[in-house]
């Protein structure tokens, strides 16, 4: 009788599962949609807002390195690489040579760039994110970001294959 309620248990575990992963699809497939739509009368896309959002920061106020930018977004070199290109050609960023690495290659959000940042494209972006997170209360948001951290943390471990580094919440 055991067996069979393990077998039960797993089985329901597996649906559930399914079920949340396809729920966590449809929730980025949406977030690209509707969110590129919130930006787009400036020019931008949601990878476009996540470049800005990672080099607007203060500890980015000298740039980022496209590898640690890459590392830091989770996404490879390659599909960022495109988005760069875009956002110079706009006039949002600027790509340099690093003086501490000749190999290496500094992105910085320009003065342009920031001005679209937090004059146009963050008042709408705090627009989308309550009509998005509507009915969240501060609790719930906590909750979901911690359990989206743990996510996150165990599908780097598994890309990694490393069982003990965490990302910083």
């Amino acid at each position: 009788m055991n067996e069979l309620t393990d077998k039960a248990a797993a089985a329901a575990r597996l649906e559930l599962a399914n079920r949340f992963f396809f729920r966590l699809y449809q929730c980025a497939n949406m977030l690209h949609k509707t969110g590129t739509r919130a930006v787009q009368e400036e020019g931008l896309t949601t990878q476009q807002w996540a470049v800005m959002g990672a080099l607007s920061r203060p500890s980015a106020e000298d740039g980022m390195a496209v590898t640690e930018l890459s590392r830091y977004l989770l996404v490879s070199r390659q599909n960022l690489s495109g988005v760069l290109k875009r956002m110079e050609a706009a006039g949002h960023i600027r790509i340099g040579p690093d003086v501490r690495d000749r190999r290496s290659r500094i992105v910085q959000i320009t003065h342009f760039g920031r001005e679209i940042w937090t004059s146009h494209a963050q008042p709408k972006i705090h627009a989308y994110y309550d009509q998005a997170l509507k009915e969240f209360s501060i609790g719930d948001m906590t909750h979901a970001l911690h359990y989206m951290i743990k996510l996150l943390n165990n599908m780097k471990q598994i890309d990694l294959g490393d069982e003990d580094e965490e990302l910083p919440e």
